[in-house]
């Protein structure tokens, strides 16, 4: 099976043009590297954008699109596999699942849910993946200087710079996950929390 990239985009249209352009480039390139897409299966924003160029390239569309958003009719008919889930939550899940790497683009609430949900299960080892922050018009700037106040004020441990990658373009972007190394971390305790209560022992 070919390398799967989940992209966490926007359902806006009324973006400066510059996203929709970054949004286009990426999808090019997914499709150009033999890699499919997974993401929000819509006809809308930058999800289509990049969803047109990754189909135009050679790339395969795996939409995943909870039950309400799909009666709007913003569906895009032309993925290749369409999964429709019972909600929100329920979607994160099917993404998870159906992806090799993760890919944030600017965007709103949604991709914060998303993208905070997959940096949770890399930090606690329930997987490896590649989390990358496409950063169009330094949009994530403020994201990650938060990040960082997270582990200055000890709410994370020093090593959590280690859970993403911030690109600058797209094609950075696809570099990295060409570069990364995939191999299954396995997580000790001490490597999840920054200190262990006294009498607390993991179960063998």
């Amino acid at each position: 099976m070919k390398h799967r990239v989940c992209v966490f985009s926007s359902s806006s249209s009324t973006l400066a043009p510059e996203f929709y352009e970054d949004a286009r480039i990426l999808g090019e390139l997914i499709g150009r590297n033999n890699m499919d897409l997974v993401y929000g299966g819509s006809k809308v924003g930058t999800m289509f954008e990049i969803a047109k160029a990754v189909k135009q390239n050679g790339g395969k569309l795996i939409g995943v699109m909870p039950e309400k958003l799909y009666n709007f009719g913003v569906h895009f008919d032309e993925c290749d596999e369409f999964y429709l889930t019972k909600d929100m939550r329920t979607r994160k899940s099917k993404l998870d699942e159906a992806s090799d790497s993760i890919i944030a683009m600017a965007g709103g609430f949604g991709t914060l849910d998303e993208v905070s949900e997959m940096l949770v299960l890399k930090q606690l080892g329930y997987n490896n993946k590649p989390i990358v922050f496409l950063n169009t018009n330094v949009y994530y700037n403020n994201l990650l200087k938060f990040y960082d106040d997270i582990v200055k004020n000890s709410f994370a441990k020093d090593t959590a710079e280690n859970l993403y990658y911030v690109a600058q373009t797209p094609k950075d972007a696809i570099n990295y996950l060409l570069s990364y190394d995939y191999t299954p971390v396995k997580l000790t305790m001490e490597d999840i929390y920054t200190r262990i209560p006294e009498g607390v022992t993991p179960k063998s």
